[in-house]
């Protein structure tokens, strides 16, 4: 079963992202995250949505 919520190291790995990055989409909104006591969540569906906006920004700046 996949998790429904991932841990900021989870995430980077399972984005292949860096860390800085996620971090700083998280501080700028783009990127929505949870708090749980001390620990910062990101939902699986919101990452995957996340790294969509990111492709489809890509291909807009390269002109596809």
């Amino acid at each position: 079963m996949e998790k429904l919520a991932l841990s900021i190291p989870e995430a980077v790995e399972r984005s292949s992202l860096g860390r800085s990055l996620i971090y700083k989409s998280i501080a700028d909104g783009s990127l929505p995250s949870l708090r749980a006591g001390s620990r910062r969540l990101i939902l699986t569906a919101d990452l995957e949505r996340w790294l969509l906006t990111l492709r489809d920004t890509a291909l807009t700046a390269a002109g596809r």
